[in-house]
């Protein structure tokens, strides 16, 4: 961790990418000290950290999609385990997007994304929009506030990934709510006799 913070720029980079494959310690840590230490830099930390971590997702999930379960089950406490994969199990790929706002370490919806086969693009896409928002809040904080930011980054930190995070969520609970009834609307009943019927497609008759 020492080693990392020395290199500076290039050990955030290689911290971020690093912690979205295996690396058990957050690459929170490695952004918060730098940006303590040159707050006018701060938004530019921040963006390295957010490269590093999209370059490493896809490493991740080639990591899940070769090796299965076996590496999350050997690096990761069984509650973070359970807890992402009793997740996807229900709600598949808005455990990703949820995934993205929560405490659970991220690396392992990378990795679980590749042993379940989800679509990389999606997972990029989704670790794109909740990187950005862990490791801008914090650039844009020390930027604005300096070192002072340091007693805030927790309680603000908190407060705005559970806000995105409902609000994404809810966003695209609506959506498939809205695909169910459109599905189910295009959905008309044909009567074949008296005693039954079936459903056809709108458009099939």
């Amino acid at each position: 961790m020492d080693f990392l913070r020395n290199l500076g720029d290039i050990g955030l980079f290689i911290h971020a990418m690093i912690d979205a494959i295996i690396f058990p310690i957050p690459a929170l840590f490695s952004q918060l000290s730098l940006s303590a230490l040159s707050p006018d830099r701060a938004i530019w930390l921040a963006t390295i950290g957010f490269v590093g971590c999209l370059i490493g997702t896809p490493i991740g999930y080639g990591i899940g999609k070769a090796s299965g379960h076996l590496v999350l089950t050997k690096i990761m406490k069984k509650k973070w385990y359970d807890s992402a994969t009793a997740l996807f199990t229900k709600h598949g790929e808005a455990a990703i997007l949820v995934g993205a706002f929560t405490p659970i370490p991220f690396k392992i919806f990378t990795i679980l994304s590749g042993c379940m086969n989800y679509p990389l693009w999606k997972l990029i896409s989704y670790a794109a929009l909740g990187r950005a928002v862990k490791f801008y809040t914090v650039g844009v904080l020390f930027y604005v506030y300096g070192r002072a930011a340091e007693n805030m980054v927790d309680s603000v930190l908190t407060i705005i990934l559970l806000s995105v995070g409902a609000l994404i969520g809810g966003i695209w609970l609506t959506v498939r709510l809205i695909k169910k009834r459109r599905n189910k609307r295009s959905e008309v009943p044909v009567v074949k006799g008296p005693k039954d019927s079936i459903y056809v497609t709108a458009g099939e008759e």
